[in-house]
């Protein structure tokens, strides 16, 4: 994920404040020196990282802080308000115009991603009640026409083409025709160029004239650290953007350019693409990410990405499973696939307040889950409703079926007996009829420490 090598530089600043009792001016500036190499390590640019620290040091070297009884907790306090203000302060919406259609018309250099972040964007709104149509102003690139039409059926959005035609033209009608059939967002996925040049811009300020889009959105790739930066000043002058909506934020990306577009441009990120998937777009919070980037995690997140991924329903039925012990193979397959759904277990774990960075740091690999839900496929029906069933040479086949060892399919079997013990000693009851209380969560004896995100491992 985005920002690990600067969590993690700065958690170990903060690590030498908090073994002071008492903070001095020194070791405020000593920390912010740290901090500064940090954020420039990350590829912030120079003199946002600068202006930064002189700030977080301005205001920790006052007498409130170096008088509190927890004066690294204030430090932290302030570094967390300054990182918020540096990306925004606060969460800015869509403009959604007076009278429907809202046009966003969406540029970028090619390869950005304009063209799938359009079709995430359908989706969203889509799901929001709107009724969006993406429009095909890309008419260079090869099969640029045919992907939107591609992305743009997986989101359930209707596509407006007009074939190699003059992308001015497409844009223009594309909006006569939202309002002939009712649509109330447009979104225009433009073309892009492998570097900024006259002719790319002069068509774009041709669009922005000709259909005067509520929205211009920025597409940016992260991956490109302060070119990203640089690149998002170039538009902003050019065609005065209204905002930046920042791929490949999942990556191995030094996040740089999230910290430092906002005080370069003056113009606010609104979205973060975080995957591959189409459901894999956030609004973004400036908050939410300095709360992230300083492992203070992320709930509020969480919880969204639950309630919009997640199957309530079955949710609700796989608890009343848990009450009444019955738990089999079906279950568990169940419990991988919504966890999947919410993301990597990386980034499931960066949004939880409280777990320790070794664990975020421990090496992860995804595709255990996926092995375990081959190695539940290749059971027959009646082996994953009675896994009592599965002896020797069932767990051969289980193995041979999912590609994997013998022994993977037993550590899952053990693994499986481990959580139904551990449902059975949720719901035992004292002779009372109260919930007897459970031993301490996380040793080896419990589906959390030896299971398939822990101590259980699989061949990569």
């Amino acid at each position: 994920m985005a920002f690990e090598g600067l969590s993690e530089k700065l958690s170990a600043a903060f690590r030498k404040l908090r073994s002071k009792g008492k903070l001095t001016e020194d070791d405020v500036k000593g920390a912010m020196k740290e901090v500064r190499m940090a954020l420039l390590e990350a590829d912030v640019n120079y003199k946002v990282a600068k202006n930064f620290t002189a700030k977080v040091t301005e205001r920790a070297v006052g007498a409130d802080v170096m008088q509190s009884l927890t004066p690294a907790q204030m430090v932290i306090k302030i570094v967390n308000e300054e990182l918020t203000a540096l990306m925004g302060a606060e969460e800015t919406r869509i403009r959604f115009a007076g009278k429907p259609p809202t046009v966003i018309m969406m540029c970028g250099l090619q390869g950005s991603g304009k063209t799938t972040h359009s079709a995430k964007l359908a989706k969203m709104f889509k799901k929001q009640g709107h009724r969006p149509l993406l429009a095909a102003c890309d008419v260079y690139r090869p099969a640029a026409i045919e992907q939107l039409k591609v992305v743009g059926a997986q989101a359930g959005a209707a596509v407006f083409e007009m074939g190699q035609g003059d992308p001015v033209e497409i844009a223009r009608k594309a909006v006569a025709h939202a309002k002939d059939y009712g649509n109330d967002i447009v979104i225009l996925d433009t073309a892009g160029r492998l570097h900024i040049d006259e002719k790319l811009m002069n068509e774009l300020r041709e669009i922005k004239a000709q259909v005067q889009p509520d929205e211009i959105l920025l597409v940016v790739d992260a991956m490109t650290g302060q070119d990203a930066v640089n690149v998002a000043q170039a538009f902003d002058e050019l065609l005065d953007i209204s905002g930046v909506l920042l791929t490949k934020l999942d990556g191995d990306t030094r996040g740089g350019a999230a910290l430092s577009v906002k005080a370069v441009t003056g113009k606010p990120i609104k979205f973060a693409g975080i995957g591959e998937k189409l459901d894999d777009l956030e609004v973004f919070h400036p908050d939410r990410m300095a709360s992230r980037i300083l492992g203070m995690g992320d709930v509020l997140t969480l919880i969204e990405d639950a309630e919009s991924r997640l199957d309530q329903q079955k949710a609700q039925e796989m608890a009343k499973k848990f009450q009444q012990n019955k738990f089999d193979m079906n279950d568990l397959y169940e419990q991988l696939e919504q966890i999947k759904r919410l993301g990597s277990v990386k980034s499931i774990l960066s949004k939880i307040p409280g777990i320790d960075s070794q664990v975020r740091e421990m090496d992860f690999d995804d595709r255990q889950l996926d092995r375990i839900s081959a190695m539940i496929s290749s059971m027959t029906r009646q082996e994953r409703e009675n896994p009592s069933l599965i002896n020797p040479s069932r767990k051969r086949r289980i193995a041979s079926g999912a590609g994997v060892k013998v022994e993977d399919v037993n550590r899952l079997m053990k693994q499986y007996e481990q959580m139904r013990k551990f449902m059975k000693a949720m719901n035992a009851r004292d002779k009372n009829g109260k919930r007897r209380r459970l031993p301490g969560l996380g040793g080896s004896g419990t589906p959390f420490g030896g299971g398939p995100f822990g101590g259980g491992k699989f061949p990569r």
